[in-house]
């Protein structure tokens, strides 16, 4: 069975019921029941839109305390580069990792530095030939899980490579051992996340057998920490080695940027992600050599776990970027770039395990679907009709749930009961 584990969680107790979730999830993941949203985990893709529209902050994304970094002798920070446009008083990405050691780390590994070595291999992979166009990038978490939730033959075209998240925390390891003298179990490597399906990969990582980091923290809780000792810019020893492309992976087009390519889309938002994904599955997109996709508008910056708004953030980090200094660490291990295990379509919710009983109850959704309103309206809790006729087959929902079919049935009762009164007198 699937191991499900999700960072994007649901506090009933401030759930209202408002629907806004189910009308913005992009695979149909929440219902709303009894005036409480329910999260389907088989459909779920952390992608946290739910978490952006919820009035009540019912939803919220599940990162760890702080309290872990107790568990290890040798700390690492991995900050994601768009964490860097996140303080408006930081003078440089220096600044910025030096502050992150005075809040409690031992050292730091900048995920923008793996990006690069991915942006070499995946310019290798692309000039072997041996991808299969469009090439989908595999960075995003969300949109491999939207890939393999509703886009199964497009999982082939993903390129096969591990996300620089996880190959910093490879390489970070591997230098922290060298460096300190430490045994592995005594380092911990940590994760600054600006998103949900981030938090969820550092559990659950696609393309390795087992994650390589040991906890992960939100952009919103680690600004609070670290915000305190950017005040303090006297250190000059340089911490940051990643150059501008590797940086500028944090906006949107930043990836594509620097391999140097035509022919490429770079899409952002999921909604707007699965318009191209359709539009692919339509045979529309048949000159598009590679695809940057992403889940957030702006890209990591624009993550619904970041602190500052996206567009101010994106011209924060290009400015940032132009001083970042291309220089390498004195020891870059030699790590496998490529997945180690391939990622695989999701367990689909089937209607049953029979499959003569899955068509009888096929058939009956597209009855019950052809009696209502079509409106698409999500009063009732589920996101269209459709899910409804099928909610209602799996004896989760009843019919007279549509506000329309329930006002046509009051209707119906007054009109009998005018009826019976008349033939009274």
């Amino acid at each position: 069975m699937e191991n499900i584990i999700h960072s994007v969680t649901l506090n009933k107790d401030k759930c209202k019921g408002c629907t806004n979730c189910i009308k913005t999830c992009p695979t149909q993941a929440i219902r709303v029941r009894n005036k409480k949203a329910k999260i389907i985990k088989e459909l779920c893709i952390d992608c946290g839109e739910c978490i952006r529209v919820c009035p009540y902050h019912a939803k919220k994304a599940i990162t760890d305390s702080f309290d872990i970094l107790d568990n290890f002798r040798y700390k690492i920070a991995l900050p994601a580069p768009a964490f860097y446009g996140q303080f408006d008083k930081a003078t440089s990405i220096n600044s910025i990792l030096h502050a992150l050691v005075k809040a409690g780390f031992d050292d730091v590994f900048e995920v923008a530095y793996a990006a690069q070595i991915v942006t070499r291999k995946t310019r290798e992979l692309i000039e072997s030939g041996k991808l299969n166009e469009p090439i989908i990038n595999s960075a995003c978490p969300a949109v491999v899980k939207l890939i393999t939730t509703k886009y199964p033959n497009l999982i082939d075209n993903i390129i096969p490579l591990i996300s620089p998240m996880n190959l910093a925390s490879k390489m970070a390891r591997i230098i922290a051992k060298e460096k300190s003298g430490f045994k592995s179990d005594e380092i911990g490597v940590f994760f600054i996340t600006p998103c949900a399906a981030k938090a969820t990969c550092t559990k659950i990582p696609h393309g390795l057998a087992q994650s390589c980091i040991d906890g992960v923290f939100s952009f919103k809780d680690m600004y609070l920490k670290v915000l305190p000792y950017l005040k303090d810019n006297s250190e000059d020893n340089n911490l940051s080695y990643a150059d501008f492309k590797g940086v500028c992976w944090a906006n949107s087009g930043g990836e594509v940027a620097s391999l140097d390519i035509d022919n490429y889309i770079s899409v952002d938002g999921i909604h707007n992600v699965i318009q191209v994904f359709d539009e692919i599955e339509n045979d529309k997109l048949g000159d598009v050599k590679y695809i940057e996709a992403l889940a957030c508008v702006g890209g990591c910056v624009g993550g619904p776990l970041a602190v500052e708004n996206n567009f101010v953030a994106q011209t924060r980090i290009k400015r940032m970027a132009k001083t970042a200094e291309g220089r390498t660490p004195d020891f870059v291990p030699e790590v496998d770039v490529m997945w180690e295990v391939p990622v695989a379509m999701r367990k689909q919710r089937n209607l049953d395990d029979d499959m003569l009983v899955a068509m009888q109850k096929l058939s009956k959704i597209d009855e019950i679907y052809d009696t209502l309103p079509q409106l698409d309206c999500g009063s009732c809790g589920a996101p269209n009709c459709r899910a409804l006729a099928e909610d209602i087959v799996k004896g989760y929902a009843r019919e007279s749930d549509c506000i329309v079919k329930f006002k046509e049935r009051i209707a119906q009762m007054a009109n009998e009961m005018l009826e019976v009164q008349s033939e009274d007198f």
